[in-house]
């Protein structure tokens, strides 16, 4: 084991085992904290219930007090389908399906925050924005298109803020992101892999924040999260590269910026909003460069992925002293067309309807709770494997499918 694996299973302990699926566009998580995912992340850049604001703009640490920590878990159940045609030489031969390719998940969370002064506050958030995993296997007959796609990361993400006046904070942090992941094809019905590659890596990212409050009921918050360039260093394998070869894989965790806003309409009502975007065009495609086979990369998938976008709206009611209920709406787009979808990676348009609460069980101690449940619209899909322009295997069908995620969050002031 290389001292990547050995760091990045250190860093999976310390956030209780994580494992991962995608939940917002591409191999986007969004589920950072149980807090937001009760208004379905609406508004997050401009809102600071606890120590996790800082995930999503670190400016917002301005807003709380002494020393808090929190710490959650969201537990997440897909249930995505890929069915559709596999032909050979233009003709078709049979009809498949594979179930439940996306397994659940649960995705933890720690993060602290200090305000030092009046003027500066600093934090620790230990979490991820990024990771997925299907299994495509079984009686499926369309594996050799793609049978599995797994991308784990973990990201220690120290950030700084400073109130420059009592209308404008600002705040940045130093992202260390560690990352593995694999992808394979492999022959049907359990056959041995095509072409299967494994690496892993860490590399350094960055995100700026602001936050302008307009006036006592009325705050604009900003977020920017750089790129993180992964080059995973590992093995490629299986019966078309011949055996096992040492190589490696590029894989960029791309740029999102979030535009939110929170409108505290009466004492009880407060509405937040958020517009987030996230740079997959930058994922093109992935190439295994293996030196030992050729000077040129391989082709492992092309993507040609497109940019997302994503609109939000959330509502928290003060019900009591000490409860608070939430809820939101939200829709994802997908960041691929339907020429381009693949079914490793099922990417597809998203409704978001959450519910969740609060409760203040002392003046340091509170517990959140969340529930999603998230429509993934049908979407078509069509792969084909060509040698030297001649079409010899195609697939056509689609994806179906829905989520349902549940979280916990407790935190604690000092």
């Amino acid at each position: 084991m290389n001292k990547n694996k050995i760091t990045l299973s250190l860093a999976s302990a310390l956030t209780l085992g994580i494992s991962t699926n995608t939940m917002a566009a591409g191999f986007q998580l969004a589920e950072y904290s149980a807090t937001g995912l009760g208004r379905a992340f609406a508004g997050e850049a401009a809102m600071a219930d606890n120590a996790s604001a800082q995930f999503r703009n670190p400016a917002m640490m301005t807003y709380l007090e002494g020393t808090q920590v929190s710490v959650g878990a969201i537990y997440v159940d897909p249930n995505i389908d890929v069915n559709g045609d596999v032909s050979l030489l233009g003709q078709q031969v049979a009809t498949t399906k594979a179930s439940d390719i996306a397994h659940s998940a649960v995705i933890p969370n720690f993060y602290i925050s200090h305000r030092v002064n009046e003027q500066w506050a600093v934090g620790l958030a230990l979490a991820t924005n990024y990771g997925m995993e299907t299994e495509l296997g079984g009686d499926f007959l369309g594996t050799i298109f793609g049978n599995q796609a797994n991308i784990m990361s973990v990201e220690i993400n120290p950030n700084i803020a400073y109130k420059i006046n009592d209308q404008f904070s600002v705040g940045a942090g130093i992202r260390y992101v560690m990352g593995e992941g694999h992808f394979g094809a492999a022959l049907p019905m359990g056959g041995p892999d095509l072409k299967y590659m494994e690496g892993d890596d860490a590399a350094w990212g960055w995100q700026l924040g602001g936050a302008w409050q307009i006036n006592e009921a009325n705050r604009i918050g900003f977020n920017y999260r750089s790129a993180v360039d992964l080059k995973l260093k590992g093995e490629a394998s299986g019966l078309l590269y011949g055996g096992v070869h040492s190589g490696s894989m590029a894989l960029t965790l791309p740029a999102t910026a979030e535009i939110a806003s929170y409108h505290q309409l009466t004492d009880k009502l407060a509405m937040h909003a958020s517009f987030n975007w996230t740079d997959w065009s930058s994922f093109d495609k992935l190439e295994a460069s293996i030196p030992s086979i050729s000077a040129t990369p391989d082709l492992i998938k092309e993507e040609n992925w497109e940019d997302n976008y994503r609109i939000a709206l959330g509502a928290t009611y003060q019900y009591t002293n000490k409860l608070a209920v939430r809820t939101g709406v939200a829709y994802d787009t997908s960041a691929v067309s339907d020429e381009h979808r693949t079914q490793t990676i099922p990417e597809t348009d998203r409704l978001w309807l959450s519910l969740g609460a609060g409760y203040q069980w002392s003046d340091a101690l509170s517990f959140d709770a969340g529930f999603t449940y998230i429509f993934a619209k049908d979407a078509s899909m069509d792969e084909s494997l060509d040698v030297n322009g001649t079409p010899i295997a195609s697939f056509s069908g689609e994806t179906t499918g829905n989520v349902w995620l549940a979280g916990i969050q407790a935190n604690y002031r000092f």
